[in-house]
């Protein structure tokens, strides 16, 4: 089963995509995470910044922003009779995601990577999530917010982001366990210990 794809779901500061990059680090395999929005951005001709402000944004929060044109480079294969939206982006991230399995196995974060795959290569669906605690904590020490409360309102407005996102992307729901082969409290185990049960896991099945 030369390849596969481990995709990881996760909750806004459960260390989901610190436990990617571990995974990925063990089983000596690409990693992607933002890397995914400048390849895609590169390979259709758009602005990266364009793929950065729709990245996990359902179309109902961010149908349109962009004018006809806005953002094009020349060769870009959008150019044509339809405005840049967030389903013609949705698709150039797809199929960037479908090159990225050509290239052989890797982890890839995020963006409903796990229903777009799902009939392309071996699919590892992963979710990952943590007690609220622990999220606050490690929301506040990398920065992203000064206090508990904001913190609290940042996770959850993050997470509803990725769960419209999701859930309109796809036909199952955003942290639900039977939409993920795995779904794992970080909380318990730790990103390190985490990262390790999940490569033992997949090491076992290829």
């Amino acid at each position: 089963m030369n390849k596969y794809v481990i995709t990881i779901g996760r909750q806004f500061g459960s260390g989901g995509r610190e436990i990617g990059k571990l995974v990925a680090d063990r089983l000596n395999i690409a990693y992607y995470d933002k890397e995914l929005l400048i390849e895609a951005a590169r390979t259709s001709g758009v602005d990266s910044g364009i793929f950065e402000a729709a990245d996990e944004r359902s179309p109902r929060f961010f149908a349109n922003l962009w004018p006809f044109g806005q953002g094009y480079s020349s060769g870009s294969y959008f150019m044509g009779n339809t405005p840049l939206t967030n389903d013609s982006i949705y698709r150039a991230q797809s199929e960037v995601m479908m090159q990225l399995a050509d290239r052989g196995p890797c982890v890839i974060v995020g963006r409903t990577a796990d229903y777009v795959l799902r009939d392309y290569c071996r699919v590892f669906s992963i979710f990952i999530h943590a007690n609220i605690e622990d999220r606050i904590q490690r929301i506040i020490s990398r920065g992203d917010s000064k206090n508990e409360e904001d913190a609290k309102q940042l996770a959850d407005k993050k997470n509803k982001l990725r769960a419209e996102y999701y859930n309109f992307y796809t036909d199952k729901t955003w942290g639900a366990s039977e939409s993920y082969e795995l779904s794992i409290n970080s909380s318990i185990l730790g990103c390190q210990r985490t990262a390790e049960f999940i490569a033992n896991y997949i090491s076992d099945l290829i």
